[in-house]
């Protein structure tokens, strides 16, 4: 394969990490051009260093001397540049072919949609780009001969278990419904009386994968899954009642595909983000991603079940969110990012976060989207509402 030149939307998160270790067990297959952070910047000049990017970009525009002096420190020769201009600029590079699209939440939004328009190949671990902008993103994408390929394991998943000559729309491959998988998070099996007790270090604990702060509140919340719904609604081209989910605890097989006679085909492997990562960048070869391959002989149960919707309401806010359509997703994204926010900042208890956020869907009217300006109104409208709604 030729070598690919890859900007890094979110570079010092957990997916940033991964997507860099992958590359760096591929010396030969990937230059790193650009590189982007939020606000650690001591972190992201020495990412630069190491892998010799040309432009480092810091989130956050106060940061911007920071940057510059942490860039000299570290010996390293890439160009600063701050904000949502130096976003854009990183996620539009002409010399970049590949854009890791990593940034956390709604935030990740802008400079994504940015790679859509200038037609690359997206590697989309910003599920939310697709849960409040998702008929408008896959407009830009395919009106500009991007390509989107999904990062999430479960989107991975499924786009391995699709023929290779997939392109949208399920019925006509012969697929009956996608079944995504959800571990079920560190409160499975926890009495739904003691939930309202919960801490933010329990709730990122993780009993399978090591992953950020607020997607691991998601996924103990099962809102992570929630939006996964949506994402794979657009990815795939999928119907609402295409989609299923099924709680499967021990992580292994990551999602499923069931074709219309009675094939069920499945993806495993060992919970280990850089398994995907490593085929988005490498697609449609593989490479070493550094994993330690999966041996069957040593599963003694792969267990799956419905997930309980009583316990965990956030996924049925999701499929009625999506139901719903127009700026639902927006609405419910936006307000589960503030009531996550407020629950890692001891504000909120961890059962409010479904509370909060089923207010804020019902409370704000759903309108068309007709662009990036009208999505981001919407974001802007349901984060209101939800500080409203924690003031009282």
């Amino acid at each position: 394969m030729n070598a690919q030149n890859v900007c890094i939307l979110g570079s010092t998160g957990s997916i940033g990490d991964s997507t860099l270790d992958v590359i760096a067990r591929n010396p030969d297959h990937f230059n790193v051009v650009a590189l982007t952070a939020h606000r650690n910047t001591e972190k992201l000049a020495r990412q630069c260093a190491q892998f010799d990017a040309d432009i480092a970009v810091v989130a956050d525009p106060a940061r911007a001397p920071e940057l510059s002096a942490q860039l000299r420190a570290a010996g390293a020769r890439a160009e600063a540049l701050a904000g949502e201009e130096g976003l854009a600029i990183a996620a539009s590079l002409p010399e970049a072919d590949t854009v890791m699209a990593a940034i956390v939440g709604a935030a990740g939004l802008k400079p994504t949609f940015e790679a859509a328009t200038q037609g690359k190949k997206i590697l989309l671990a910003n599920k939310e780009s697709l849960v409040i902008a998702g008929e408008v993103f896959i407009a830009a994408a395919r009106n500009n001969g991007a390509t989107v390929l999904p990062v999430d394991s479960e989107h991975n998943a499924i786009f391995q278990s699709l023929p290779p000559e997939f392109t949208d729309g399920l019925d006509g491959i012969g697929v009956e419904k996608i079944i995504l998988t959800a571990s079920g998070g560190p409160f499975l099996e926890m009495p739904a009386d003691e939930l309202a007790g919960v801490t933010p270090e329990q709730a990122c604990a993780h009993p399978n994968w090591d992953m950020g702060r607020k997607i691991s509140v998601d996924s103990a919340t099962l809102m992570n899954t929630g939006l996964e719904v949506i994402e794979a609604r657009w990815l795939f081209g999928a119907r609402p009642e295409q989609i299923e989910v099924l709680v499967h605890p021990q992580s292994i097989v990551h999602s499923m595909v069931s074709y219309r006679d009675g094939s069920v085909i499945a993806q495993l492997g060992t919970p280990d983000m850089r398994t995907p990562i490593a085929n988005v960048l490498a697609w449609p070869e593989r490479i070493k991603a550094g994993v330690a391959h999966l041996d069957l002989a040593q599963i003694n149960d792969l267990s799956f079940h419905e997930p309980d919707l009583a316990r965990f309401p956030c996924l049925q806010l999701a499929f009625r969110a999506m139901q719903r359509g127009d700026s639902a997703p927006a609405v419910l994204n936006a307000a589960n990012e503030v009531a996550v926010e407020n629950f890692l900042e001891g504000r909120i208890g961890f059962n409010r976060i479904p509370e909060l956020v089923g207010e804020v869907l019902d409370r704000v009217p759903v309108v068309p989207l007709a662009g990036l300006d009208d999505v981001m109104e919407q974001d802007r409208v349901a984060r209101t509402a939800a500080l409203e709604y924690i003031s009282k």
